[in-house]
């Protein structure tokens, strides 16, 4: 394959899928990853595609929502330091709550052998702790494919029902003032009856939400008991989450 076809494929694959991995492409195209990353860099001074930690994305996306695939690739290696510290809070016999979202997918893939009950409103999440045995709850409802998350009455007549234990929950934005938001109504009825349900809420978030708001908020910062991130927030922030009372723990990448 010629290089210039090899763009080609890449631009096409990262915009069919929302975005792509490094190990993804490089695996799919037969190149070395440093291969793949020159090409990534070539494109993006090109205007073609856009480099992310890990991988790329569309140059451009529609509206304010990122699509999941995006966010799957963005900041990777910290949501992966996250999960891998918000995994320990599961114990045994935990009936655990996961959010949809590429965070809370990587706290369930860091989830060491347990036996505990996962519930989620994300198939691909269910899946990936049933091949590992774990009784996996899904909520039901609409599928929104730009989150790949279970929404709408079926999914929050559901939860509704439920008790968790442990909730981990994801959000698009962290403010002192606006709390946890999202761009969609939909999604923000079923996190904020998550958060309801819960016993212990644990958010997993990258710096990179702080201090933005999005649409519609679902939860006050004193509904959190722990913050998982790759960086401590500063200023109006960390004075209100201070005064909230909620642990902030700081991981490192």
């Amino acid at each position: 394959m010629l290089p210039a076809e090899r763009k080609r494929t890449i631009v096409q694959l990262v915009t069919e899928r929302d975005g792509c991995s490094v190990s993804e492409l490089a695996a799919e195209l037969e190149f070395s990853k440093a291969t793949i990353r020159r090409d990534l860099r070539d494109l993006e001074s090109q205007g073609r595609i856009k480099r992310s930690h890990g991988g790329a994305v569309p140059a451009s996306s529609a509206g304010t929502e990122r699509p999941y695939g995006q966010r799957e690739v963005d900041h990777y290696t910290e949501k992966q330091a996250i999960g891998e510290r918000a995994a320990q809070e599961v114990r045994e016999g935990h009936v655990v709550c996961f959010d949809a979202g590429s965070t809370t997918m990587e706290v369930a893939r860091a989830i060491p052998d347990t036996d505990y009950v996962a519930a989620t409103n994300m198939p691909e999440l269910a899946t990936e702790v049933a091949e590992r045995d774990v009784d996996a709850k899904l909520t039901g409802g609409s599928l929104r494919p730009r989150t790949r998350a279970l929404v709408g009455p079926m999914a929050e007549r559901t939860i509704g029902r439920m008790n968790f234990d442990l909730l981990f929950l994801g959000t698009n934005a962290l403010d002192s003032a606006a709390g946890l938001s999202t761009p969609n109504e939909d999604e923000a009825a079923v996190k904020e009856l998550m958060v309801e349900r819960a016993r212990r809420v644990v958010l997993v978030a990258d710096a990179s939400k702080f201090g933005d708001r999005s649409f519609v908020s679902f939860a006050d910062l004193d509904q959190v008991d722990l913050l998982v991130t790759d960086a401590s927030p500063s200023g109006a922030l960390a004075a209100a989450l201070a005064d909230a009372e909620v642990n902030v723990e700081e991981v490192s990448t």
